[in-house]
């Protein structure tokens, strides 16, 4: 049992934590819930804090989810934290880069979730990723955020399908997840604030009937403007139309104090997950 000044991880020992496997020169084993670990590429996409706000805030709004759809899941990050602090619920995720989606099968089988995730290697995009019919309590995703040729683009194909739009956009997220969700269902995702981004989140929601209904800034250090959003929505049919355009903007949520030292919040976040705060 691992501890933190008197901590101890919460939740399940899966079965791979009783014989550790060995990990490849390439690769490290990480933890990422309680006692749930990840397998990263050492110099490829790693899980960031906007993977964690992303679960953590679509799986606060919407606990009682028994499906769960994880959009451009990457590595599995979000699916992984969502299955732990979901413990009933049934996960499908789509990715379309290979080298992720492996590395999400072995962390799955890690952690013993095999037989409740659904990984998928497709395009979201491809209206073959998922059946018409197919309805989920819970989607989320965290998009990338820039269009191709607005930055620099990084050192490794993974990392750089993560950060630039070269499989779709946020219009393309909340469109699969308007097309998918289930009466009363949550859609929640992270997506920048400045420079026109917060915008294109709007308009992303309103283009596919989604009504954002709660929304969250993020300010990564005190004292600084908020460069991340929190947003959860759902179907606009859903709500009265008054309701439509009456999202709830929560206070900022804080993640660094000045100083550079955790902010308070954040650590009671990092602990509603099952990490050391």
């Amino acid at each position: 049992m691992s501890s933190f000044r008197g901590w101890a991880r919460p939740g399940p020992i899966p079965p791979g934590a009783r014989d550790l496997p060995v990990v490849p020169p390439d690769e490290t084993l990480d933890f990422i819930s309680g006692h749930f670990r990840i397998f990263q590429l050492r110099d490829g996409h790693r899980f960031s804090t906007d993977d964690v706000l992303a679960a953590w805030y679509g799986t606060t709004w919407c606990p009682s989810a028994a499906t769960v759809l994880d959009l451009g899941s990457g590595i599995g990050s979000v699916a992984i934290i969502a299955a732990w602090r979901l413990p009933g619920a049934r996960v499908v995720t789509v990715e379309a880069q290979e080298v992720s989606v492996a590395l999400a099968r072995k962390s799955m089988a890690f952690n013993g979730l095999a037989d409740r995730v659904d990984l998928r290697c497709a395009d979201f995009r491809d209206p073959a990723a998922l059946a018409p019919d197919e309805r989920f309590d819970l989607v989320m995703g965290s998009p990338p955020y820039f269009p191709v040729g607005s930055g620099i683009q990084g050192d490794h194909p993974q990392k750089v399908a993560c950060r630039f739009e070269l499989r779709g956009d946020i219009h393309d997220y909340c469109a699969v997840a308007g097309r998918h969700l289930a009466p009363g269902g949550v859609f929640a995702c992270v997506f920048p604030q400045p420079d026109g981004q917060r915008e294109r989140m709007l308009e992303a929601a309103r283009a596919n009937g989604l009504a954002i209904v709660r929304h969250r800034p993020v300010v990564l250090r005190e004292g600084a403007p908020p460069l991340l959003g929190l947003y959860a929505m759902t179907r606009a049919t859903d709500l009265p139309e008054p309701m439509r355009e009456q999202a709830w903007v929560e206070p900022d949520l804080v993640i660094r104090r000045a100083d550079g030292a955790v902010h308070p919040e954040y650590q009671a976040i990092k602990l509603a997950f099952g990490f050391p705060p």
